[in-house]
């Protein structure tokens, strides 16, 4: 029982089952309806009430009946209209890092002069609701948050617009599914060691030194975090010391993230954690800085764009992409 319900639901259900081009405008064929719970108890009292009303021949309970009864037809007739012909476009994505919420920003419009009051929109699984009320002839943008579980890109998947008005005794709904998505940034490490060549005592005063290698600028003690190809092996051999080679920037002063020049033993959803750390630190040093990562690369720059690109780029890395 407990495989089957999932199944029926499956197969059910109801709405498009890819993701669907700008504008969705709702339609006829795209509307559903339903009682609510209210509205299938609304139902059955009326349905006793008729009874009664046959079996003791009274006329005014026959009239209460009926009454009652076009009142939920009305109701019905209702909530179809409050979502017909609503015309749904896309907007911006905002990203976010796990533990947070993307924000998808759509852009619903009523081309009624009446006013569209009590909807909803409810996203994947129920995991965003926003409630919202459409102002007559106007095009209105609202803001769906859902949380962000792991790093990656977060498609917005189906979504539900609905609306319970007047009564709350029916339910109609529409569902889409918007070809939108968002990136889930990579978490932060805590406590992240900073990178070769900045200096450990001051992590945010990025432009002394840099992971160049021009210029050989001499020895220190290794880390546990330095990458195996910056030890002095002839050190090493020579004296049994374990050393790490430090390389002075460049004039320009900027600074390379490299993904190789990270441990070898490090996972490589650690590893992209640690850059997004260095990635912040940078930006809020406003420091030039290039990335390198196995499929792209970023020439050196500063500001918020830059990062946005950077930390886009470690959101879309696939796992096992350096090996390929």
């Amino acid at each position: 029982m407990s495989t089957l319900l999932p199944r029926l639901r499956a197969v059910f259900r109801l709405g498009p089952s890819r993701p669907e081009a700008a504008p969705v405008k709702l339609r006829q064929g795209r509307i559903y309806i339903l009682p609510t719970k209210s509205g299938l108890a609304f139902a059955g009292m009326l349905a006793i009430m008729l009874i009664v009303s046959i079996n003791y021949s009274i006329s005014l309970g026959y009239a209460f009946t009926f009454l009652l009864g076009g009142v939920g037809t009305a109701s019905a007739l209702c909530a179809f209209c409050n979502l017909f012909q609503l015309s749904i476009r896309y907007g911006k994505a905002e990203p976010a890092f796990p533990g947070g919420n993307v924000v998808f920003h759509l852009l619903i419009e009523n081309p009624d002069s009446r006013r569209r009051p009590a909807l909803r929109l409810i996203g994947n699984d129920n995991q965003g609701e926003t409630s919202f009320d459409l102002p007559p002839n106007t095009c209105s943008e609202i803001l769906l948050a859902l949380p962000a579980q792991r790093r990656g890109v977060l498609p917005i998947g189906r979504t539900v617009i609905e609306t319970r008005w007047p009564l709350g005794l029916i339910r109609a709904w529409s569902v889409l599914i918007p070809n939108m998505e968002a990136l889930v940034f990579p978490t932060p490490e805590i406590g992240s060691p900073p990178p070769d060549r900045f200096p450990s005592d001051r992590p945010a005063d990025l432009g002394s030194l840099c992971p160049g290698n021009e210029d050989f600028a001499g020895l220190r003690a290794f880390r546990d975090t330095d990458s195996p190809r910056r030890v002095a092996w002839k050190v090493y051999a020579r004296d049994g010391k374990m050393m790490t080679k430090e390389f002075s920037a460049s004039a320009s002063g900027e600074l390379l993230f490299n993904w190789y020049d990270l441990p070898a033993w490090l996972p490589e959803e650690a590893r992209l954690s640690r850059i997004a750390t260095w990635l912040l630190l940078a930006r809020q040093a406003e420091e030039r800085y290039a990335l390198w990562l196995p499929a792209c690369e970023f020439p050196a720059t500063r500001g918020e764009a830059h990062l946005r690109r950077c930390l886009g780029a470690l959101a879309r890395h696939e796992t096992g992409q350096e090996k390929r």
